[in-house]
């Protein structure tokens, strides 16, 4: 992880991105994304994580994303490794046309890194930005609830299932994420909601 990507305050909210290797297009799979969303609901019912917005796209996973219990570089780690061995498991087990093909890729991706023995399923490294202020967890959180948008997977962003654009909209989803506050200027004119109803 470059020098400028370190958490350094751990109890701050935070901006990280999960990418699989090869940017293997993975979570076209909804078996797949459940095992993410279980993983993280477990995380924010057993585990103190608060989850202000994520969105799952095929080969990447955006979250805004707190812990005051501990460490957030190691809830992340711990996050990202039992992840890695759900989705492999799931792989090898159930119907996959791209079975042999994606564990090649992850059993490539081990041959440059002496930590991961039999897989490597996520990138090193979680691209973290610490957010600083309302209006940059505010920015953040538009830019994980547009991308299904912006990838043309659906025309509203509250239509997209594996994101939090729902929660924000309509206090549905499949977690239970705390709500950021909305800043004054978009409590005026109410930008954040109707652009996930909009877009």
């Amino acid at each position: 992880m470059s020098e400028g990507y370190k958490i350094r305050d751990q109890t701050l909210p935070h901006f990280v991105t999960a990418t699989v290797v090869d940017w293997v297009d993975v979570f076209t799979r909804k078996n797949y994304r459940d095992i993410v969303i279980a993983c993280l609901d477990f995380c924010i019912k057993e585990k103190a994580m608060v989850l202000y917005g994520y969105v799952i796209m095929s080969n990447h996973i955006h979250m805004v994303v707190q812990f005051g219990d501990g460490e957030l570089s190691d809830l992340l780690r711990d996050f990202k490794k039992f992840t890695a061995t759900k989705i492999i498991e799931k792989i090898k087990s159930d119907p996959e046309s791209r079975r042999e093909w994606m564990l090649e890729r992850f059993k490539l991706a081990t041959e440059s890194h002496s930590r991961n023995k039999n897989y490597q399923f996520w990138q090193y490294g979680n691209h973290p930005e610490e957010i600083y202020s309302n209006k940059f967890m505010w920015s953040k959180l538009d830019y994980i609830h547009l991308n299904p948008v912006r990838a043309g997977i659906v025309e509203k962003a509250s239509h997209y299932t594996y994101s939090s654009a729902s929660n924000y909209v309509s206090d549905t989803g499949l977690l239970k994420i705390e709500k950021a506050d909305i800043p004054i200027v978009d409590v005026l004119n109410l930008n954040n909601f109707t652009k996930y109803n909009e877009y």
